[in-house]
């Protein structure tokens, strides 16, 4: 892991953005206890520096912090699973109508690369490397569609993070197998530059991941949680209303 150094500029907001990317990319798992001594050696830094961060994560209920036990890469119920589920798939479906609308031929080009060592397998087998490709490509159509005021709002709450912190399968709750074909269907009409056909793909692949939870929401015994209720209506508030503004003002 490249050291960070004790004299960077920035070094607050450096370490800030290598934890939550190590929570996106899931080297850090949900539930997994943050080895503090451990991260400061690998980035060459002071503790005070990684504490700080992680605090700021805390803030962001990215992570959780347990009296005397340390600090953990939060762990979401299905409940609050679903509730970001909601949320996704009403502003992703937006930027996948937006992408579709504002796609250049060179994008284009890049898009249809995507899922290509997937496509003609009769059995998806590498979870893992699915599941990188599968965050790749909703980041790159919020990339395209999600510009200005609607990237602002996926940013400041975090929604794409924190749907990928499923506890098993790479983060996934759809198995690859069924949704290769959905991403297929979505890179095609975005490819046609075809915006309601992305946007109702888009919204109709995350509907069936809220269907998958909610037919299992039965939970395990879960470890201590920061309530977030509050937090996932000040969401809904904020979000509220403002899907179709953003749709008048693209149509």
């Amino acid at each position: 892991m490249p050291k960070l150094g004790t004299s960077h500029k920035n070094l607050d907001a450096k370490v800030y953005g290598r934890l939550k990317a190590m929570i996106l990319e899931r080297k850090l798992l949900p539930g997994e206890k943050i080895p503090q001594e451990k991260l400061a050696q690998d980035l060459g830094i002071s503790r005070t520096p990684l504490v700080g961060a992680l605090k700021y994560l805390e803030k962001e209920n990215l992570v959780q912090s347990i009296p005397r036990r340390g600090f953990f890469v939060r762990l979401f119920s299905k409940q609050e699973m679903i509730s970001i589920f909601e949320l996704r798939e009403v502003l992703e479906g937006l930027a996948a109508r937006r992408a579709a609308l504002n796609i250049s031929d060179k994008e284009i080009e890049l898009l249809t690369n995507f899922f290509e060592p997937f496509r003609h397998l009769p059995g998806i087998t590498d979870i893992k490397a699915y599941a990188k490709e599968d965050r790749r490509f909703h980041n790159f159509i919020l990339d395209i569609g999600a510009k200005e005021f609607l990237k602002s709002i996926l940013e400041t709450y975090n929604v794409i993070i924190y749907s990928y912190q499923v506890a098993s399968s790479e983060g996934l709750v759809q198995s690859p197998n069924e949704s290769i074909q959905d991403h297929l269907a979505i890179i095609d009409a975005v490819s046609r530059r075809d915006g309601e056909s992305a946007e109702n793909l888009m919204r109709t692949h995350l509907r069936k991941s809220i269907d998958i939870l909610r037919m299992n929401l039965v939970e395990p015994a879960a470890k201590p949680q920061i309530p977030n209720a509050k937090r996932v209506q000040r969401m809904r508030t904020t979000i509220s209303g403002i899907g179709w503004n953003l749709r008048a003002k693209n149509a």
